[in-house]
């Protein structure tokens, strides 16, 4: 069976490996990001036998999320697996966050994916079933103190997944919520930290063998909520 995935917040790093493995699976990829020229590009270079979409769409705008999800439904039919992998963040404490900050990481980590799950979850309920993978981070089940616009939006992402897939879990909609512990590798974790040791990073393509793994268990009784991925006892950043 051919999946439709949308991926929504599409980057170099771990949303670059999540497109290309889906699509290396046999998935209909639809990439979303509000700057197309990167997600043009890697949807003309997904491997076979997947097919990508370059959909450039403003993940803080619910009318743009709308227009993107009836793109992908008019390219490739209903959508069967979301992964909400949009992130924004105000790395600043309470009395240094302004409102506007704040509403800017809830409008992406929050309100985003929630008109995105809306869409996905209504057309998986017309089909029969399907996945939902909400991008986590440390912050999401454990503050870190100072970022209280990122923690307030991830908290508040981990309880929207969980009360999906406690509504919808019985009609065959799989939610999950990964939890990531570490640093992802990307070009631009690098180039920030040029001396850190290599083996220090989360690999982005193991990590989309983790969320496959995920997809493929949509048909199983019994479903994982979350998965928390680390790369040892002791990560040398936590998000």
């Amino acid at each position: 069976m051919t999946r439709t995935a949308v991926v929504a917040g599409v980057g170099p790093g771990l949303g670059e490996s999540l497109a290309r493995k889906f699509a290396a699976e046999g998935c209909q990829v639809a990439l979303f990001a509000r700057s197309t020229e990167f997600i043009e590009d890697l949807a003309a270079d997904l491997p076979d036998p997947g097919e990508g979409l370059a959909v450039a769409t403003d993940l803080t705008d619910p009318e743009a999320i709308r227009d993107g999800f009836a793109a992908v439904r008019e390219a490739f039919g209903p959508v069967d697996v979301l992964v909400n992998h949009a992130s924004a963040a105000s790395w600043t404490g309470l009395m240094d966050t302004s409102v506007e900050a704040f509403e800017e990481a809830w409008a992406v980590n929050g309100r985003g994916a929630f008109v995105c799950s809306r869409e996905a979850v209504g057309d998986m309920l017309e089909s029969g079933g399907g996945t939902v993978l909400f991008t986590g981070a440390t912050s999401a089940v454990r503050s870190r103190g100072g970022a209280i616009g990122f923690t307030a939006a991830k908290f508040a992402a981990r309880g929207m997944a969980m009360d999906i897939a406690q509504e919808y879990g019985g009609d065959g909609v799989h939610v999950a919520h990964v939890v990531i512990d570490g640093q992802i590798d990307s070009p631009a974790a690098r180039e920030r930290q040029p001396d850190r040791e290599a083996d220090t990073f989360l690999d982005p393509d193991d990590m989309a063998e983790t969320y496959w793994h995920l997809v493929e268990r949509e048909d199983v009784g019994t479903q994982p909520f979350e998965v928390h991925v680390t790369n040892g006892p002791n990560p040398s950043e936590f998000i």
